[in-house]
């Protein structure tokens, strides 16, 4: 593709974390003598008189032999879909037509359309900016569209949301933006559509974010409504944020920082296993060292998969949260006169494998094993696959009910992760449709299940041994209401102080401060999953 269709590196700009920017507006974006506006521009461009060259299906008529077509005209432009996009806009409907996962769907898009480095980085930025920011575009898209949106074609909505993205908060051309957009709607969707898209993005482009943001919330009172529109969060996970703010001891204040955080494409960790794995290629392939967890690195991105360490599963992608709560559960103080045999661990939650791959790396170092649990056998799979770099004699897994392992084998283990099924509302970030297909019901669905796995880890873990209960999610309904509940009923249960563990394993300090001695990490502030941690032990 032309440099006209990326203008630069393609990333969001100004705040916002990387999604938001003073807009691709002016530039003649509105007007009718832009070039390469598409299907539905200026019929002066055209050498027309203003009357209608479409029949009633939307198509252009025959023009006749006095037409002629350069290699460069915008009618001939138009008719491709841009790979990079056409990734983007496949990502997008298979993630609302299939109710697929964009982190799963597209890597295997740009794979299949060949995108070299710089376009996949491109298209992973339009997927992720458009599913992410949905909410606000919608509002934007509302104020431009003749009709409510749930009467356009989903697929023409779709498209739209890709032109807002880079209209308002990537550095593309307006009239590439335009012309792209109409370009990749006439190859994939068909030729009628595509002046109503052009019609509406010009309107988009009228205006900056800023200036459309304004404007969506101009006489708006209540704060969790701006904050909604904003920061592209839905009210419900607005509050529910706040609230989890105040019950792990931050000033409500930070709202926006974190709504903020939730919205910037997060760096790519990547994690060596203890051991078995080395950094090496990773950082002579542009990555470098992370601040806060030993072996660890931070990466650009690209298709990782090219990395030989990689590829054997000895490098592996995981955010540097999930590293830490790993790191924590091993480094926990058993307590004196535990069992001197060699240790047993046991990941109860274990799909899809990734802190499973790292503890058990680390119980090759420390002589120990690792049994890892997972109910559904396509994931119980994969966690064997993410096993596969470390020695077979190390681990096991288990195809079955979590919440049956405390009862089938009661005091067995020494060390156990119960990582529990969550709302994932610390994961924003990383999974941009899904602030969009949770619910407030989904708290008190799951907050059953993460009770009766905490519970049957409890009953798994030997007198003298540590349980650590973690979520990918800061809310009090999942995490601290979680665990005094099973404090409260038992009176051979302690708290660890998880905030020192972490600062132990870590290579920073005070990364921990909770409630009590919870821990919390948070996006905006140790650039992170917002991983909760409970270290339990029972007592002898």
């Amino acid at each position: 593709m032309s440099d006209s269709g990326r203008s630069g590196s393609g990333q969001g700009r100004s705040s916002r974390g990387g999604q938001r920017g003073s807009g691709a507006g002016g530039s003649g974006a509105g007007n009718s003598g832009t070039g390469g506006s598409g299907a539905g521009g200026s019929d002066q461009r055209r050498g027309g008189g203003g009357a209608s060259r479409r029949n009633a299906q939307g198509r252009e008529r025959n023009r006749g032999p006095q037409r002629s077509f350069t290699e460069s005209a915008p009618s001939q432009r138009t008719r491709r879909a841009d790979p990079a996009r056409l990734v983007a806009f496949e990502v997008l409907r298979a993630v609302a037509a299939e109710d697929a996962y964009a982190n799963l769907v597209l890597p295997a898009r740009i794979r299949q359309h060949g995108l070299d480095r710089r376009d996949a980085g491109f298209a992973t930025e339009l997927s992720y900016g458009a599913l992410r920011n949905q909410g606000t575009y919608d509002a934007i898209l509302a104020r431009c569209v003749d009709r409510a949106l749930d009467k356009l074609d989903p697929a023409v909505l779709d498209a739209l949301r890709i032109g807002v993205h880079q209209l308002v908060a990537m550095r593309v051309p307006a009239h590439a933006a335009l012309d792209q957009t109409v370009g990749l709607a006439r190859a994939v969707i068909g030729a009628g559509p595509s002046a109503l898209i052009n019609a509406v993005l010009r309107k988009v482009a009228a205006r900056s974010l800023d200036e459309w943001l304004d404007e969506l919330v101009a006489g708006e009172q209540d704060e969790t409504k701006v904050a909604s529109i904003r920061y592209a969060h839905p009210e419900w996970i607005v509050r529910a944020l706040r609230q989890s703010l105040v019950a792990h001891g931050r000033p409500v204040g930070e709202i926006n920082d974190l709504l903020e955080a939730d919205n910037a494409a997060p760096v790519v960790n990547l994690v060596a296993l203890p051991g078995l794995g080395s950094l090496d290629e990773a950082l002579e392939n542009g990555a470098v060292p992370g601040e806060l967890v030993e072996g660890s690195a931070l990466s650009s991105g690209g298709d990782l998969g090219r990395l030989e360490s990689v590829r054997s599963g000895t490098t592996r992608v995981q955010d540097v949260g999930s590293q830490l709560v790993a790191r924590a559960l091993a480094a926990a103080s058993l307590e004196a006169g535990q069992n001197t045999t060699r240790e047993a661990w046991l990941d109860l939650c274990a799909g899809p494998g990734g802190k499973a791959a790292l503890l058990a790396a680390l119980a090759k170092e420390r002589g120990a094993t690792l049994l890892a649990n997972e109910p559904a056998p396509h994931r119980a799979k994969l966690v064997s696959q993410a096993l596969s770099a470390v020695p077979s004699e190390v681990w096991t897994v288990r195809t079955g009910d979590g919440r049956e392992v405390g009862s089938e084998r009661p005091a067995s283990f020494d060390r156990v992760l119960v990582d529990v099924p969550c709302s994932g509302l610390g994961a924003l970030r990383r999974r941009p449709e899904s602030r969009w297909r949770r619910t407030p019901k989904d708290l008190a669905d799951l907050g059953p299940l993460q009770r009766e796995l905490l519970n049957s880890a409890l009953a798994a873990v030997r007198p003298g041994g540590v349980v650590a209960y973690v979520t990918c999610s800061p809310h009090p309904a999942e995490t601290t209401a979680v665990v005094s509940d099973a404090l409260r009923k038992r009176d051979d249960l302690e708290l660890l102080d998880a905030g020192s563990v972490l600062d132990a394993v870590s290579l920073g300090s005070g990364l921990g401060a909770g409630h009590e001695k919870t821990a919390q990490l948070w996006p905006h502030v140790h650039s992170t999953d917002a991983m909760f941690l409970a270290l339990i032990r029972r007592k002898r």
